[in-house]
């Protein structure tokens, strides 16, 4: 499913360098391979994808004041280039 594989476009300070050069941010799916990221966003979003570079981050671990250490959820990104003068507007 489309809405399973991307999850939400990052809006932070790398995301808008990065769409200057017609590129973006996506945290996707940690089991979604690259050809299913593009069929994904191609789909979602109507435009024409050029190239998909993805990330994999390990969830870090941490402290609680109780002297438990928990772990935030791994995750994946995945930078996304677009076809000349094609956008994808986040929300």
């Amino acid at each position: 499913m489309i809405g399973d594989i991307i999850r939400k476009v990052q809006v932070s300070e790398k995301g808008t360098l990065l769409a200057e050069k017609n590129q973006y941010a996506l945290e996707v799916a940690p089991g979604a391979n690259k050809s299913e990221i593009r069929k994904a966003v191609e789909a979602m979003f109507g435009v024409h994808v050029l190239a998909v570079n993805t990330q994999n981050y390990a969830g870090k671990k941490r402290m609680l004041r109780n002297r438990r250490v928990v772990q935030a959820p791994s995750w994946k990104r995945a930078i996304v280039t677009l076809k000349a003068g094609e956008r994808i507007e986040a929300v």
